[in-house]
């Protein structure tokens, strides 16, 4: 294996330039209160997690987790996402804390991917975590939330994509009784949003054509509240009944939000099977084509920190909004630079004290014996200064 060149990074992480870091800076500082206007706290966990808590308990893949020992031997992982983490001080630090629990985070996570075009290692995520309540309202609460977020960072044009896994577990159990196999492999289909796929798995497999027609025309329940009415139509199997139910009372209460004009009802959206246990849902943005938030419900997680609880939540991927947003005015800062010579240095740091107690004002103060003329001193016709390379809205001088 040769050795890093001098220059050279790990694939998948990359540096941040201060013109970018301040749009991304900017993005979260109002995603992060707009969080907090709606109640929600925020919390820090740490880099590092265990393995055999946190790293087994997240809901990413093994072979994606970061892995490294300890001095004594102990398998470490790099957080790859933030809520089981937040499930395990809510286990634990937050135990005798009254539900329902609002939590919002904002921290970059790690993932091992090969090396695909796209994909990064290290990247950004803000979200929330609602713990202890388990009804449609407090789903509808981090929809609607996910969606004032979104506009907050700087997206105009948006759609949240909501579905159920219940539904499609009721209806798989319905039309392909213990067949799981088959079952997991039509829903690896629609988790990869593989439509083609899942119509070529459907046509090999042993099925009456009407259970054919009935498990492909699910890919046509997208919509609006009319889904609804027509996904009930579709199956008798009762997890399947309660979860449209669940699902549409989650859509009423949008609709009082004034939010569902963003929402698209897509019983084909599932999410990651293994890890949520109801809604789930994904925004994206009509300038990228991956999704710029995930979320859903996942009653199951608590537990395994000792303390069960239904919790639902989502998380934004920064990242990706700073590219749907790349071209977000930023407020430049009012530059100044305050100038000054050996007998000059009291009086201009006290300038710059001053200057600096204003609000928008980035201030630079340089000792210029020696290299300081009238024309430095003199602005050009944007009423701008230049001095040493440099553009400077003020300048000062104390000599």
């Amino acid at each position: 294996m040769s050795k890093p060149k001098v220059f050279e990074k790990p694939t998948g992480v990359k540096d941040y330039l201060p013109e970018t870091v301040s749009k991304l800076r900017r993005i979260e500082a109002r995603v992060l209160e707009c969080m907090e206007k709606w109640g929600y706290s925020q919390i820090i966990t740490p880099t590092l997690e265990f393995y055999d808590t946190v790293g087994t308990a997240s809901s990413t893949m093994d072979k994606k987790l970061f892995k490294l020992l300890d001095q004594n031997g102990r398998t470490l992982v790099l957080r790859s996402e933030l809520t089981a983490p937040i499930a395990r001080v809510v286990g634990s630090l937050l135990k005798d804390e009254p539900f329902p629990l609002r939590l919002s985070y904002h921290s970059n996570v790690f993932r091992a991917f090969e090396q695909e075009a796209g994909r990064e290692s290290e990247f950004f995520q803000t979200g929330v975590e609602l713990v202890g309540d388990g009804s449609p309202e407090v789903d509808a609460e981090v929809i609607a939330l996910a969606i004032a977020t979104l506009q907050a960072a700087g997206l105009q044009s948006f759609k949240i994509s909501l579905g159920h896994v219940g539904y499609l577990n009721g209806l798989f159990n319905e039309t392909l009784p213990g067949r799981i196999e088959e079952q997991e492999e039509l829903k690896r289909c629609l988790l990869k949003r593989d439509h083609v796929g899942y119509r070529q798995q459907l046509q090999k497999l042993d099925l009456v054509d009407e259970t054919r027609r009935e498990l492909e025309g699910i890919l046509r329940l997208r919509g609006g509240e009319e889904i609804c009415e027509q996904a009930r139509s579709v199956t008798e199997d009762p997890l399947a009944q309660q979860s449209i139910q669940h699902l549409c009372e989650i859509w009423d209460v949008l609709e009082v939000y004034g939010v569902s004009g963003y929402v698209l009802i897509d019983l084909t959206m599932i999410g990651d099977f293994s890890y949520y246990t109801g809604m789930t849902f994904e925004g994206y943005s009509a300038d990228l084509g991956f999704p710029v938030c995930s979320g859903g419900r996942y009653d199951n997680l608590l537990a395994m920190f000792g303390r069960p609880a239904p919790a639902t939540g989502f998380a934004l991927k920064t990242d990706r909004i700073l590219e749907a947003v790349s071209k977000l005015s930023v407020d430049r800062l009012r530059r100044v630079l305050v100038a000054y010579t050996a007998n000059g240095r009291k009086a201009a740091f006290n300038c710059a004290a001053q200057l600096r107690e204003e609000s928008g004002v980035q201030v630079e103060t340089r000792r210029v014996d020696g290299e300081w003329n009238d024309e430095a001193r003199t602005p050009d016709a944007d009423g701008l200064y230049r001095y040493m390379g440099k553009v400077y809205d003020e300048m000062n001088y104390f000599g």
